[in-house]
């Protein structure tokens, strides 16, 4: 091996050393340590030219409708949260099951892109190996399957296959709060206002204001306070009394008390 070959190696492992994702806990003495910047860059790198290769055109051929259906930013988000998660996935189960060595590469992430398309378009034929036509749907039910049986038989050693997984796992969750984001806000909302206090300052002020409404009202002169009666008994028989604003429904209750 030459100089420029050594130093190539070094500087690649140097590379490795801080951008690849290490387990937090490890078994492997001498491996490098874990730190947080490497659940996003371990997917920008790769073992070599097919590793790259294959990832990226799975990347082209399920990502490009969904980035057209979706818009970029939308699908650079969901790709690198995808990517993320596959990471974390790995991290939590890749050492229970013997795999806690460095992970690189945006497979997990392209799982993600892959269950998103399965989920939108079901029905879309694709060609397994290019001979073979399936549904996306059963295409996705079929490479998670495997990703599974692998994963937990620890068969294709050096494949992070937990991270996969994890990467598939992740596209479904962000596409269900997605899809029920505002549910789950308005939910979210209701459940806050329960055991939300009301403001002491909001509240009197809130009081003084009710009282002031009730003041003016006993101190109306008959011609305004007709005046006013007879625009809320037109908004009543326009759009119900159900549509009246609190203020306007107060100073029926008052009037009626008066008449």
């Amino acid at each position: 091996m030459d100089y420029f070959s050594v130093r190539g190696v070094q500087v690649s492992y140097y590379i490795k050393s801080i951008f690849a994702l290490y387990p937090i806990f490890s078994s492997i003495s001498g491996i490098p340590a874990f730190h947080i910047w490497q659940l996003l860059t371990y997917m920008f790198l790769h073992a070599g030219f097919m590793h790259l290769f294959l990832n990226m055109f799975a990347l082209w051929m399920f990502g490009m409708e969904l980035e057209n259906n979706w818009g970029s930013k939308r699908f650079l988000f969901y790709y690198i949260a995808c990517g993320i998660i596959a990471g974390i996935s790995n991290l939590i189960f890749g050492p229970i099951f013997g795999q806690d060595g460095a992970t690189i590469g945006a497979s997990g992430a392209v799982y993600g892109i892959l269950l998103a398309y399965g989920v939108i378009f079901p029905n879309r034929q694709i060609y397994l190996y290019f001979l073979f036509p399936i549904r996306a749907k059963y295409f996705v039910m079929l490479f998670i399957g495997l990703e599974i049986f692998a994963g937990v038989t620890g068969t294709q050693d050096g494949i992070a296959h937990f991270a996969h997984l994890g990467g598939a796992a992740g596209g479904y969750l962000l596409l269900v709060l997605e899809k029920y984001k505002y549910k789950i806000y308005h939910y979210a909302k209701d459940f806050l206002k329960i055991y939300q206090k009301p403001d002491r300052f909001t509240q009197r002020k809130a009081d003084e204001i009710s009282e002031a409404k009730y003041f003016d009202l006993n101190n109306i002169e008959p011609e305004e306070l007709q005046k006013k009666l007879d625009e809320i008994l037109d908004k009543i028989g326009k759009v119900g009394y159900q549509n009246l604003t609190e203020e306007e429904k107060k100073i029926l209750y008052e009037a009626s008390k008066k008449l």
